[in-house]
């Protein structure tokens, strides 16, 4: 199945150095689109409701013993390669019978082989499956580290993104993506944001074109996948909008279902972005680390206000 969530089965190959027992099986045309995977301990015992084809199928040293016992294995491989699987993954470098690879091949199913160990080979596989195969979606903007949070710097076309991200990177950030960032949902807390390949590690300054960033400031300027923390979004000053002064209320955004912290800043002549960048980096960090500084000074006025003189030790 290829859809808009898979990955093709060449690509986990190559990326958990699997040997291909079955090279007459191109694995560039299999596609997984879940990134679960399952043990068939029950399915080899011949137990198939509610088993799940889709998933990739792991014989660890439990399977393996099982087959071994068995006098009917042809049988029991018949059954199993003939249920639609993706493929199969023998950890420990268990060797191969002829009657599996010829099972194997008569189904189209690949078999792939790794001397790592189950649980290590499975928590990998897991792990990489889900970014993988995670939502996604692209934006314009562009993606910059900053004291190790990631900042997305929205905005109109020519409103001055890049401009800022080239000056964060003078300043020691790095940039993750410039124009076109692409996002992806890992998990219910986290997204992460990455470059598409053809434009990685370059940035597009008008009047001046196109330029690497990696060769002009070094490698210690970039940096190729980064969580997405905070949202600043550029827009012109408007004199009629009345901007948020004290920060007490949290703005939002919405990315694939994550909300992410937003702070719209109002560009006119004099601001310095990149400093502004800096400070809300600090400042997304010590909320993170459980200090706010607006609620703090707004405790302190109440105080004021009620006759109390607060102790600036507590703060």
């Amino acid at each position: 199945m290829n859809d808009e969530y898979s990955v093709v089965l060449s690509k986990l190959v190559e990326k958990m150095k699997l040997e291909n027992c079955t090279p007459e099986i191109d694995a560039g045309k299999i596609y997984i689109n879940k990134p679960d995977i399952n043990r068939p301990a029950l399915q080899l015992a011949g137990f198939m409701e509610d088993f799940d084809n889709e998933r990739i199928q792991i014989i660890g040293n439990v399977e393996h013993s099982y087959l071994l016992r068995q006098s009917n294995r042809d049988e029991i491989y018949e059954r199993f390669l003939s249920s639609g699987i993706p493929c199969v993954i023998l950890c420990n470098g268990f060797e191969l019978e002829k009657s599996l690879v010829d099972t194997a091949i008569k189904y189209q199913v690949p078999l792939l082989r790794t001397g790592k160990t189950t649980s290590s080979l499975m928590a990998e596989v897991i792990r990489w499956l889900n970014v993988e195969l995670a939502p996604t979606m692209t934006i314009h903007g562009v993606l910059v580290d900053v004291y190790g949070e990631g900042i997305l710097i929205t905005g109109e076309s020519g409103i001055g993104k890049s401009e800022a991200a080239l000056e964060l990177i003078k300043r020691g950030h790095r940039l993750i993506s410039d124009d076109v960032v692409e996002i992806k949902k890992v998990s219910d807390d986290t997204l992460v944001g990455t470059s598409p390949e053809m434009t990685r590690h370059f940035i597009e300054l008008r009047g001046i074109g196109i330029i690497d960033v990696k060769t002009l400031f070094g490698v210690e300027s970039v940096k190729n996948t980064g969580t997405i923390d905070l949202v600043i979004n550029l827009e012109d000053w408007d004199r009629e909008k009345e901007y948020d002064r004290m920060g007490l209320e949290e703005h939002y955004v919405n990315y694939l279902g994550n909300n992410v912290v937003c702070h719209n800043i109002p560009i006119r002549p004099g601001r310095n972005l990149a400093i502004i960048c800096e400070a809300a980096a600090v400042n997304c960090r010590q909320k993170k680390m459980g200090y706010n500084a607006a609620q703090t000074l707004y405790e302190r006025a109440i105080a004021n206000i009620n006759g109390i003189k607060p102790d600036v030790r507590e703060w």
